[in-house]
């Protein structure tokens, strides 16, 4: 049987993963292909944040946060309910765009945010149904539906096609129309 890896060695390969990785990769699948707890997964990964790996945790895995210097990105306002979380994502990915985070002014804690990394139908139908699933609720039930979105978008036009279909379908509340 062969030697353990060092966790210097386990951390390279973490990161070798992440770059690999088309989609969001679980602390659980990590542990399975390193033959190692989740835990020791969980303990790495925040070694190699504080260590200015840009490794981001979203609902579905960690990402290894790419220099996306072809794309801008863009804040948006919405106020909508939960029954409309999919038809706000829908809207987003469909017109080009991706969905960085969600973010809400909460009265006694401030700004909080959620990693969301939603880039396409299979990420948007993933979060609903993962939120669908639990008991938990979306962050902006915390602000009568109100929240920010950062967006990922290639240029401006794309970013005016979202505003757009958010407009239409009454969920955008800024930027206002120029």
């Amino acid at each position: 049987m062969g030697q353990a890896m060092t966790a210097k060695e386990r951390r390279e390969a973490i990161l070798r993963a992440l770059e690999q990785a088309d989609t969001p990769v679980s602390a659980s699948a990590l542990a399975r292909q390193l033959h190692v707890s989740r835990q020791a997964v969980v303990g790495d990964v925040a070694m190699l944040r504080a260590l200015n790996s840009p490794i981001a945790a979203t609902p579905r895995g960690y990402v290894l946060s790419k220099d996306e210097t072809n794309t801008k990105t863009y804040t948006i306002a919405c106020r909508h309910g939960r029954d409309r979380v999919a038809e706000e994502l829908y809207a987003v990915v469909d017109n080009g765009g991706g969905l960085l985070d969600v973010i809400v002014d909460h009265a006694l804690y401030g700004q909080l945010s959620g990693k969301l990394h939603v880039f396409s139908r299979y990420d948007a139908d993933e979060f609903v149904r993962r939120l669908s699933a639990g008991e938990d609720s979306p962050l902006s039930s915390l602000t009568g539906g109100i929240h920010l979105h950062t967006l990922v978008c290639r240029d401006d036009a794309c970013f005016a096609r979202i505003c757009a279909a958010l407009r239409e379908k009454g969920l955008l509340i800024a930027p206002p129309e120029d």
